[in-house]
């Protein structure tokens, strides 16, 4: 797509999302918690991070492919979890998992998606993981760990970090809630954008109706008007370690717990017979203040890195930030908002060309820091303006 020829990076992208989506949809994606101290400091925590490169090397030969739990993908990187992709285009959900397999990397269909985990399944294929909220009553949860292991998803990714609603101030002065409130500013801001209303709101209309939540239990199913079946909602479980191994015994294949950020989880999560963590703050739109992922992630890669899968996300702009965190000890970095906002922009072209914005990226980066292979990958190849440039430790690759 021609508008594609303008997006050289993943803030270009960005810029053309937030001129095609009304504000309240935009700033969902974009935003974070209260005063947005966490989602500023997942920039600034990768930006205090700088490269030491020996490029006295041969590096005309470079290998990007990894292994994660069991299967290769063709570049670190795995498109994370998110929600209402297909509010940004229509069938967004298929359209990025498209994407994700046909550049060869896994994709995380979240609980909150527009398009059933089924549907996505059948219509996209590739490496599909799936994201649970756990729900109090077991038999909720357990239904829908049904429905993505009969729909053929490998790998459970369960979120540990949202047990309370999070405090999205902005989604509150935009109106855009379940259900969504209605009222002059935000009704003129929607008809300002024309091409989104037809391509996304007209699309649904014609072809579904109101948009739902497709993956809740047939019981509390409802669509964004807030109209549906009349229970509530029950709310997210909190991630215990009890909850942990009930997980454990009805998902069989690769487990991974999202959104730990401490060593403690994540030891605990290790002898809890997990296969994978994610370290994440949710990409700060949960607890306001919490740490920066990628500063917390070479603390937990000591600890449970020789046990178990350590992935990571939050922050994550360009491939140079993928290199970062696979040289502090992830074995793959997750992106969300990236693929988001190609989404946004042209469907699955899109979020193809912000996967090839970051493969690029990555491997140029991994060119001229001198490192032709991941495995060459440590924390030698990096220094911290923070600690005065100093070595961030002496931790290396095993």
């Amino acid at each position: 797509m021609k508008i594609l020829e303008r997006a050289y990076n993943i803030e270009d992208l960005r810029a053309m999302a937030r001129k095609r989506l009304p504000k309240g949809l935009f700033e969902f994606i974009d935003r974070g918690s209260e005063d947005e101290k966490a989602l500023k400091e997942n920039r600034a925590a990768f930006d205090r991070i700088v490269f030491y490169p020996q490029v006295l090397k041969d590096v005309s030969q470079r290998s990007l492919g990894i292994e994660l739990f069991g299967k290769s993908a063709k570049f670190p990187i795995a498109v994370a979890p998110t929600g209402a992709v297909g509010l940004l285009w229509f069938d967004g959900e298929v359209a990025a998992a498209r994407a994700a397999a046909s550049a060869g990397v896994p994709y995380t269909l979240s609980t909150a998606s527009i398009v059933s985990l089924e549907e996505v399944a059948d219509r996209a294929g590739g490496d599909l993981w799936f994201q649970l909220y756990a729900w109090p009553q077991l038999s909720l949860s357990e239904q829908i760990i049904n429905r993505a292991r009969n729909a053929g998803y490998r790998v459970l990714v369960v979120t540990a970090d949202s047990s309370v609603t999070s405090n999205r101030e902005h989604n509150q002065r935009n109106a855009f809630t379940v259900p969504i409130r209605l009222n002059r500013r935000n009704i003129w801001d929607v008809l300002r954008h024309p091409a989104w209303v037809y391509s996304v709101m007209f699309q649904h209309l014609w072809r579904r109706g109101i948009p739902e939540f497709a993956n809740l239990p047939a019981e509390f199913r409802m669509d964004l008007r807030g109209k549906g079946n009349s229970k509530m909602m029950p709310r997210n479980m909190p991630i215990s370690r009890d909850v942990i191994l009930r997980m454990r015994k009805l998902w069989q294949g690769p487990l991974v717990i999202k959104g730990i950020l401490s060593v403690e989880d994540a030891e605990l999560a290790a002898d809890c017979g997990v296969d994978g963590i994610i370290v994440s703050n949710h990409g700060g739109r949960n607890l306001d203040g919490a740490m920066a992922p990628i500063e917390a992630l070479p603390f937990i890669a000591d600890a449970v890195g020789h046990k178990l899968t350590v992935l990571m996300d939050s922050g994550v702009r360009r491939g140079s930030d993928v290199v970062k965190a696979l040289a502090l000890g992830a074995q793959a970095v997750m992106v969300g908002r990236a693929p988001l906002w190609g989404t946004a922009v042209a469907g699955e072209p899109g979020a193809a060309h912000a996967l090839s914005i970051l493969c690029t990226e990555f491997d140029r980066v991994m060119a001229q820091l001198g490192c032709p292979t991941i495995g060459e990958l440590d924390r030698t190849c990096l220094r911290s303006r923070s600690c005065g440039l100093q070595y961030l430790s002496s931790y290396r690759r095993p």
